[in-house]
């Protein structure tokens, strides 16, 4: 009897880990997507605004440091077989109100040096 018990109880244990994947799970963006065609659309000297306009608000603004904006993107995934977490980051640093570094997870265009009013 006790035997039976034990069987019956491994058989659903094993049963339900194996429906483990069944289960639909939503992935999680979260923060500014970016993309990398908007990423090397920015140019040396632009002003805020048109920072604004090419990639949209940072998810976070400095308080104490105005002149430093952070776009921050993570997708978590809730099925493996649909890829790996990631993270981006992409911190941009204004004098002013010019841009004049980027720094992140993306290339730059090589005419990044290159002011738009060149």
């Amino acid at each position: 009897m006790k035997l039976t018990h034990i069987l019956i109880i491994l058989t659903i244990v094993f049963s339900t880990t194996a429906c483990k994947n069944w289960i639909y799970r939503i992935d999680i963006p979260q923060g500014n997507y970016l993309d990398d065609r908007d990423v090397q659309k920015l140019r040396i000297s632009m002003t805020k605004e048109q920072v604004i306009y090419v990639l949209g608000h940072p998810v976070v603004e400095d308080s104490f440091d105005l002149d430093t904006w952070y776009y921050v993107y993570e997708m978590k995934r809730g099925m493996s077989k649909r890829g790996e977490d990631f993270k981006k980051e992409l911190i941009i640093r204004f004098e002013g109100d010019k841009l004049v570094e980027v720094v992140g997870d993306f290339e730059l265009s090589e005419e990044f040096n290159t002011p738009l009013d060149a």
